[in-house]
């Protein structure tokens, strides 16, 4: 069973029971102290519960601004850790409003899984919709439908049913394939109670038609696919600052993201693509004495540690430049189409000046064209010329220097930007690049047969 540190994401409707359920993985996970749950009692006991069998007014624990509890409902992402015997969680719960939909886009940008909690009174809403749809869009691995309040329709099969079918056909709209919204691994949709606790850590008796696991034993089991697959990744190391304590020593200091690297590699310099050698890698004591003790890579630093590097050979290297493998480098573009979320209080409209952050490095950017917008109703792109608030939509940007990234679809980090207000500093936007497929051409065919010849 791995060890390694896990993030979650939950996100839903308003009085969904999101915060409910937080508390309710919390409290039966036994990662309470005591001294919050005496608070949590008392101010239970003051709100009336124990009446109707529940003692414990479980969304406390994660409700923790005052304005949230004055109106009951969750503003900011509030995150948690805690740990059971065989994983440690670090979970963001998001707000419900449709006007905060930037802080799930926040807090599910860096999550290995989402919660989507969908009251089964209620069904699948425009709410859900959006909520998967900036899941599939930020690829998230794992997406987890728990069909809350099960307990108010008598614990019965039908309405949960329609729940599931609804949100296999949203997947399917999506443009998922056959193995899920997020093209990882197929939704999982669960029948639960976060105030009565069915199916939340344990199976519940009242659902018997129920033959899946509880929610937080698939939580413990999930693999941590993301964390995995970055140290297969080609490598990508965004240089974040060039440390020079002496004449004789010049060292590239920053985080692999993707990938691996030891002395004797070659690597190439991006954006400009000149070739070198990994002459040094310098590490901490502690890093070294990780990989270490996991045997046989302790030469071999790899994502996600920070590092000092050498490079053989006089080159302008600066914060901002890219360390990629030379077998599969990153495009080096200035022009981008990017998948957007829209998250400024204005509208953006084409001619926009805009701040570009990709890794450590940021540019000018101009707003070239609008191509679409999703209409959340039918999760197709629909022709616009802006994007407001909570949109998603299509947008080319022309950059002031060339950027070295690489498609969202296959690389998370370096497929990734923020759009920057240039006067305020606000982030305006999350941008997921997608790179144009190359298709040869008839030309292009005849071109290769008569050099093959």
């Amino acid at each position: 069973m791995t060890a390694t540190l896990f993030r979650l994401a939950t996100a839903g409707s308003v009085d969904d029971g999101k915060s409910t359920l937080v508390g309710r993985l919390l409290h039966d996970a036994q990662a309470i102290l005591s001294d919050q749950l005496d608070a949590v009692a008392r101010s239970s006991k003051d709100r009336g519960f124990g009446e109707d069998g529940a003692e414990l007014d479980l969304a406390l624990l994660t409700d923790g601004l005052r304005a949230e509890r004055e109106q009951g409902i969750t503003i900011d992402v509030a995150y948690r850790y805690f740990a059971t015997d065989r994983r440690s969680f670090v979970l963001a719960d998001c707000p419900g409003h449709v006007q905060y939909t930037r802080n799930t886009v926040t807090g599910t940008s860096t999550a290995d899984a989402v919660v989507l909690l969908v009251d089964v009174r209620h069904g699948v809403v425009e709410q859900t919709r959006r909520h998967l749809a900036v899941a599939h869009l930020l690829r998230v691995e794992h997406v987890i439908i728990a069909v809350n309040k099960i307990d108010a329709v008598d614990h019965r099969e039908e309405p949960f049913r329609q729940v599931e079918a609804d949100v296999a056909r949203i997947a399917a709209e999506l443009g998922a394939d056959s193995s899920g919204v997020s093209g990882a691994c197929a939704p999982i949709v669960i029948p639960v109670s976060a105030l009565r606790g069915d199916n939340v850590v344990a199976p519940s008796a009242n659902t018997p038609w129920y033959e899946g696991e509880a929610l937080l034993p698939i939580l413990e089991q999930l693999p941590d696919a993301d964390h995995a697959r970055r140290r297969t990744e080609p490598l990508r190391l965004p240089v974040q600052t060039v440390i020079r304590p002496h004449s004789e020593f010049r060292g590239y200091a920053g985080q692999i993201v993707s990938g691996s690297l030891a002395a004797g590699d070659e690597v190439l310099i991006q954006p400009g693509g000149h070739r070198t050698a990994v002459t040094a890698v310098h590490r901490t004591a502690l890093q070294a004495r990780a990989a270490a003790e996991q045997g046989g890579a302790s030469l071999r630093a790899e994502a996600p540690e920070s590092v000092v590097v050498e490079l053989a050979g006089q080159f302008d290297v600066a914060r901002g430049h890219l360390l990629a493998a030379c077998e599969a480098p990153a495009t080096e573009r200035d022009e981008l189409t990017l998948a957007l979320a829209w998250l400024g209080d204005g509208a953006l409209t084409p001619g926009a000046r805009v701040l570009v952050k990709h890794g450590t490095q940021t540019v000018k950017g101009l707003v070239e064209e609008i191509t679409d917008r999703l209409d959340l109703a039918t999760l197709t792109g629909q022709p616009t010329r802006e994007l407001v608030l909570n949109d998603i939509g299509t947008v080319t940007l022309r950059l002031a220097g060339a950027l070295s990234v690489d498609d969202y679809a296959t690389a998370k980090r370096t497929g990734a930007v923020l759009l920057i207000d240039p006067d305020s500093g606000d982030t305006l936007a999350a941008g997921m690049v997608r790179l144009p497929v190359f298709e040869e051409s008839e030309d292009q065919d005849d071109d290769a047969a008569w050099l093959a010849g």
